[in-house]
């Protein structure tokens, strides 16, 4: 069998940046391919979630007021055992928990980085089969290393971030993460069992022609909103339309599609829930990051999404992101409200 070594795993393409960066100390990497092992474990139980007992509920609620599904807490337990059992993590905050998990040990002390993520985003979907993930964000932590992290740490703005990624478990499992230096995807080879570089150095088009929002809520949104979307419906050949509207429920399955292909994500504030139902933290501020670094924009409608210093763990936001000259025009709407 002839094995084609211009196809880079995971592991070889963190250990080729690290090779371009000498003063590098190979930390953040070695935190990456950590995240890459629970990906791959969590993956292989989403594969077979009709023939275990990791379907429906498992009769709990989170700290979000929502019911805890069974592959959640499985995919939050091994996303947490992995970063503990590492050398490259201080100290986890996740959307199934209350608090932050300090791992007050003296290999964890001397970490740099501490780690926000959510373990199963779209969980709502896995009793159907529709695509799921996860997302993560990592910071440079601000509290003395070598004593153990802070509830300061978790709280910093998205633009401290200082790299952020999601794993989409779908038709194939992908593995897609960002630094300063550009954002890359990786697609599982169920084969060899390794992430393979598949989508080096993604570039987020600066138009598109899908819009993804839940019309459910319409007259929920503010005016300034609905007078977008009416665009969106009405656009014709003559101004880049008509758009086409796709909505999985998935945050992470609806933005990949966007980033790939060009389009806009919109989760607005409604009149029962002014700040939207997205988690700055763990969902707004990953996704902003990668975005950014790939051209697009993300905002809360009134503010660059990486600027809002937040002042709770579970803080929620409204998002609106995708291609620049649709966040443009949308902006265009949100200034004259």
């Amino acid at each position: 069998m002839i094995v084609n070594r211009k196809i880079l795993t995971l592991d070889e393409f963190t250990l080729q940046q690290l090779r371009a960066f000498p003063s590098a100390t190979g930390e953040l990497s070695s935190l990456l391919r950590d995240i890459g092992l629970a990906a791959k474990r969590v993956n292989v139980e989403v594969n077979k979630a009709g023939l275990v007992d990791i379907l429906g509920d498992a009769g709990t609620i989170n700290v979000q007021g929502e019911d805890v599904k069974k592959l959640d807490i499985y995919a939050n337990n091994q996303f947490m055992g992995v970063l503990q059992h590492g050398i490259s993590c201080a100290g986890i905050g996740s959307e199934e928990l209350d608090e932050v998990v300090v791992f007050d040990d003296e290999v964890s002390n001397n970490s740099k980085y501490v780690v926000l993520f959510d373990p199963l985003d779209g969980s709502g979907n896995i009793d159907v089969n529709i695509s799921i993930g996860t997302i993560f964000g990592v910071y440079r932590r601000i509290s003395k290393v070598g004593t153990p992290c802070t509830a300061a740490d978790f709280l910093q703005a998205g633009n401290r971030q200082v790299a952020a990624g999601y794993i989409v478990y779908g038709s194939s499992t992908m593995l897609v993460y960002a630094t300063k230096r550009g954002v890359n995807g990786f697609t599982l080879d169920q084969g060899i069992g390794e992430f393979s570089l598949s989508h080096p150095d993604i570039k987020c088009p600066p138009s598109g022609r899908i819009y993804s929002v839940n019309h459910g809520n319409f007259f929920q949104y503010e005016k300034s909103v609905q007078q977008y979307i009416n665009v969106c419906q009405k656009k014709d050949k003559t101004n880049g339309g008509p758009y086409t509207q796709r909505y999985i429920g998935s945050m992470v399955a609806d933005v990949h599609r966007n980033l790939l292909k060009g389009g806009i994500f919109m989760y607005p504030g409604t009149t029962g829930k002014p700040k939207g139902k997205l988690r700055l933290l763990y969902e707004c501020n990953p996704f902003a990051f990668i975005v950014e670094v790939a051209g697009g924009k993300a905002t809360d409608g009134k503010q660059r999404i990486l600027d809002i210093v937040p002042t709770e763990l579970h803080q929620r936001s409204p998002l609106f992101i995708g291609s620049t000259d649709m966040m443009n025009e949308l902006e265009s709407y949100l200034k004259e409200a």
